[in-house]
C-alpha cells in the first residue's frame, strides 16, 4: 500500500470517528509484547506519511521492558530511531479507551526504506519468501488459550465458575462446559464487541481443560503476517475485556502448577498458483500427499532448535507435562491431540497440519516464521518424518525435545536450519538476548529457595 492508500484510510477513519483524540501505535517485541506510544491527533499524519521516528531497540526488549546489555543493538550503538509505519488495515477504535482513541499496528524500516531486519514481522516475511519462490503460499489460523484470573487472599487464582444460583465457586475440569461461558458472558460480549470493532475475525470460543481457562479460534487468512497480526491484537482485546470486567487475563504457559498450560496452535494449508493444496492427496501413510509428509519431516527436523521460539521464557517450560496434550518430541499422525504435528479431520480441499507445540506466550511471527522453515526444509529436501502414530493409539509421553531453557538455547544456537530463514545476524542477535534473560532469571533467589533451604540446609 502507498503512502497516498494509508493517508486516504487515514482520512476514512477520521471521517468516520471525527472525534478521535489519540492513537496507540506498537509493534511487538522479541518475546510478542506490544511496545509502543500513544500519540496525539496532530502527529497521526506522520504515521500514515512519511513515517514517524521510533526506538529501534524496542523490538529487542525482554521480558521485564529492558535492552540487552550484550548486544551492539541499544545501549552500545546509542540505541537510535529508525522509521515507524502504520500497517495497512490495523488502523482501528479502541473500544475500552475512556477517551476517543484509534490503535494501529507499526511496521519498521531504516531510513532508506530497506524492512528493518529486526523487526519481527520482518522475519516471518523472509522465511515466506522460500516458499514463494517455490510458488506456494500457506493459508493459517491461530488458536490461542488463555486463563482469567482473580484476586484472593494469597495472591490470585484462576477465575474459578460460581455453583449456579450460587455465590460459590468450584474447582475441576469440566472442559467444554457450557456454563462455564455463561459464567463469564459479561467478558464474551465485551470481547465479541471488541474483536467486531477491530476486525479481528474471532471465532469459537471454548471452556478449556482447566477452570478458568479458555481458547478463542481465530479464522483462517491467504497471509501469515496478517494472521499473525489477528493474534496479537486478540490478546489485547481479551486482556481489555478481563479489565473491564473486573478480570486479569494471562497467557502465560503455565500460570498454575495443578492446572493445563496456555498453548498456541496453529492450522496450516499451503496453495500453489492455481489454488489447489499441495497437502491434498494419498501417499503411503495416508489420505495426503507425500508433500505433507515431507512438510513434517523438515518441522521434526528443525524442531529441536525451534523449542527456544516456542518456549521463549523461563515459565514457558513448565507447560511440558504428560497427560496435558503437550507433545515433547516431533510425533506426528491423523486425529490425534497428544501429537506434536496433528492431521486433522478434513476433506482434500482443506488438508492441514495443525503444530501443537508453541505456548501462548510465544511471538507468533517467530513461531511462524519457524515453522514455515520447517515445512520449506521438508519439502525441499524431501525430509522423512519417521513412523506415523496411528489414530486412537495409546502413546507413552516421550521427551526427545529441549524442553528445559538452556538446552532449548543450546540447540537454538547450534541450529543449521533456521539461520537460513530468520538471517544470520537476527538469528545471533535472538540467541544473546534470549541467552541473556536467561541468565538475569536464574541469577535471582526466589522464595522457593527459601522455602526449600533456609531451614534445612
Amino acid at each position: 500500500m502507498t503512502d497516498t492508500a494509508l493517508q486516504k484510510e487515514l482520512k476514512d477513519f477520521l471521517e468516520k470517528y471525527p472525534e478521535t483524540r489519540f492513537m496507540d501505535v506498537f509493534t511487538p517485541d522479541m518475546n510478542g509484547i506490544p511496545r509502543g506510544k500513544r500519540i496525539q491527533k496532530e502527529e497521526f499524519g506522520k504515521v500514515f506519511g512519511n513515517g514517524s521516528n521510533y526506538c529501534a531497540s524496542t523490538v529487542l526488549m525482554n521480558s521485564m521492558g529492558e535492552s540487552g546489555e550484550k548486544i551492539h543493538y541499544g545501549v552500545r550503538d546509542g540505541d537510535p530511531d529508525i522509521r515507524s509505519h502504520a500497517v495497512a488495515g490495523s488502523l482501528a477504535p479502541v473500544p475500552w479507551a475512556t477517551l476517543p482513541t484509534a490503535q494501529c499496528l507499526l511496521e519498521l524500516t531504516d531510513f532508506d526504506d530497506t524492512p528493518y531486519f529486526l523487526d519481527p514481522r520482518n522475519v516471518l516475511r523472509n522465511s515466506l519468501r522460500h516458499l514463494g519462490d517455490l510458488g506456494l503460499y500457506p493459508v493459517m489460523a491461530t488458536e490461542l488459550e488463555f486463563y482469567l484470573i482473580e484476586q484472593d487472599g494469597n495472591g490470585f487464582k484462576p477465575r474459578l465458575p460460581t455453583i449456579p444460583g450460587t455465590n460459590l465457586t468450584q474447582d475441576g475440569v469440566q472442559y467444554a462446559n457450557f456454563e462455564d461461558l455463561d459464567n463469564v458472558e459479561p467478558f464474551l460480549v465485551d470481547l465479541d464487541r471488541y474483536c467486531s470493532a477491530q476486525n479481528i475475525p474471532a471465532g469459537a470460543a471454548l471452556s478449556e481443560y482447566s477452570p478458568g481457562q479458555f481458547e478463542v479460534n481465530l479464522a483462517h487468512v491467504n497471509d501469515p503476517v496478517l494472521a499473525c497480526d489477528h493474534a496479537i491484537l486478540l490478546k489485547r482485546a481479551v486482556k481489555a475485556a478481563a479489565r473491564k470486567n473486573g478480570l486479569a487475563a494471562t497467557f502465560m504457559a503455565k500460570p498454575f502448577a495443578k492446572h493445563a498450560g496456555n498453548g498456541l496452535h496453529m492450522h496450516i494449508s499451503l496453495l500453489d498458483d492455481d489454488g489447489n493444496n499441495v497437502f491434498s492427496g494419498k501417499c503411503a501413510d495416508g489420505d495426503f500427499s507425500d508433500t505433507l509428509r515431507h512438510a513434517i519431516g523438515g518441522l521434526a527436523a528443525a524442531m529441536s532448535e525451534s523449542v527456544a521460539v516456542f518456549a521463549p521464557n523461563a515459565n514457558s517450560y513448565r507447560r511440558y507435562a504428560p497427560g496435558l496434550y503437550v507433545p515433547a518430541a516431533p510425533t506426528w499422525g491423523p486425529n490425534h491431540r497428544e501429537l506434536s504435528m496433528r492431521i486433522p479431520v478434513s476433506s482434500q480441499k482443506n488438508r492441514r497440519v495443525e503444530h501443537r507445540v508453541a505456548g501462548a506466550d510465544a511471538n507468533p511471527y517467530l513461531v511462524v516464521a519457524a515453522v514455515m522453515a520447517g515445512i520449506h526444509h521438508g519439502i525441499t529436501n524431501h525430509c522423512d518424518p519417521g513412523p506415523m502414530i496411528a489414530e486412537r493409539e495409546d502413546i507413552k509421553y516421550r521427551e526427545t525435545l529441549p524442553i528445559r531453557w538452556p538446552l532449548a538455547l543450546q540447540a537454538f544456537t547450534a541450529g543449521q536450519i533456521l539461520p537460513g530463514y530468520f538471517g544470520k545476524e537476527y538469528h545471533r542477535v535472538f540467541s544473546v538476548c534470549r541467552e541473556e534473560e536467561a541468565d538475569k532469571f536464574h541469577s535471582e533467589i526466589s522464595d522457593r529457595d527459601y522455602a526449600w533451604y533456609l531451614r534445612s540446609v
